[in-house]
């Protein structure tokens, strides 16, 4: 492995040189073949992952239960019932335990400090499986299945039409940090973190691409080699469905908009989708639709990144 990621948290892509993020896409293209082969690839023997869901979760916990088992591991799942972690002890004293116990901790959780500091005061790899801020595994997945499907990144142009949540500021930090365009349209009050725009407009800035964060879907999805989307409203805002959804209508992505992409555009969704709200069944389902190939590389990107962090 030319790059040397022992030890090393994965908390944002923004954290990540360019030569880590393709030595994941390298690993990640290794290990798929070795499966798809029925090559053995057990390089985590022995090695344990405590999996840590305070949300629940559907791919997240299947692809990387499946993926230590895979590498030769063993992964423990706990629930938001499982631990005391925030209830009857700290997250500092939490981390300093189960790296007593653990090789690594993978979280799925609402606030993204205690990723944070999960890796602060434990002393083993902390995988951020989702918080509220970012959403990083998702999108080195999606970066890895642009790039199986069109062999480059850079110069490509995203647009990703909706909430500007954990996943609008995962994207700005991948796209940008591999040269590619985005353009995020948003309706006002919904915008991407402007901290988080302004890293990825530095990062374009350095990588000769372009960011940009507008209201209008139709300018943001013209000429785009990517059309992507995420549900309206995310876990822990339900409340907020109804009136999110009277803002969001605009912003469907259905046959009209697609109609301003590339004729070979691709499109992409995190799942799970909420068909009829953010997306038809029409793009869900065309051939331009690539979701289920995306979901599946969760299990070999996520291999990718415990191989080299574990």
């Amino acid at each position: 492995m030319a790059v040397n990621m022992k030890g090393k948290s994965l908390i944002s892509i923004h954290d990540l040189t360019l030569e880590e993020v393709y030595e994941i896409f390298d690993v990640a293209k290794t290990l798929k073949e070795k499966l798809l082969t029925g090559e053995p690839h057990r390089l985590l023997e022995g090695k344990t992952l405590g999996m840590i869901f305070s949300k629940p979760s559907t791919r997240t916990r299947i692809s990387f239960e499946t993926g230590i088992f895979q590498l030769g591991g063993i992964g423990m799942y706990f629930g938001a019932n499982d631990l005391q972690l925030k209830k009857s002890e700290s997250v500092a004293d939490t981390a300093r335990v189960l790296s007593r116990y653990l090789s690594g901790i993978m979280i799925r959780t609402f606030d993204h400090q205690d990723v944070i500091d999960l890796a602060k005061y434990g002393s083993i790899p902390v995988i951020n499986g989702l918080t509220d801020l970012l959403h990083p595994c998702q999108v080195l997945t999606d970066l890895f299945t642009i790039l199986e499907k069109r062999r480059v990144l850079k110069g490509l142009k995203l647009a990703y039409i909706g909430d500007g949540n954990n996943m609008a500021h995962s994207l700005l930090n991948g796209c940008s940090k591999v040269g590619m365009d985005i353009s995020i349209a948003s309706p006002s009050g919904y915008k991407p973190l402007a901290e988080i725009v302004s890293n990825a407009k530095a990062n374009a800035n350095y990588m000769g691409s372009k960011v940009e964060i507008l209201d209008d879907p139709v300018a943001a999805v013209k000429g785009a080699d990517i059309i992507y989307t995420d549900v309206w409203a995310s876990m822990g805002q339900e409340q907020e469905a109804a009136d999110r959804k009277k803002k969001f209508m605009s912003y469907q992505v259905n046959d009209q908009l697609v109609k301003n992409a590339k004729d070979d555009y691709l499109f992409m969704h995190c799942l799970p989708a909420h068909r009829g709200d953010e997306v038809t069944n029409e793009v869900c389902d065309s051939p331009n639709s690539v979701i289920f190939d995306e979901a599946e590389n969760r299990l070999h990107v996520q291999k990718a990144i415990m191989a080299l962090v574990m």
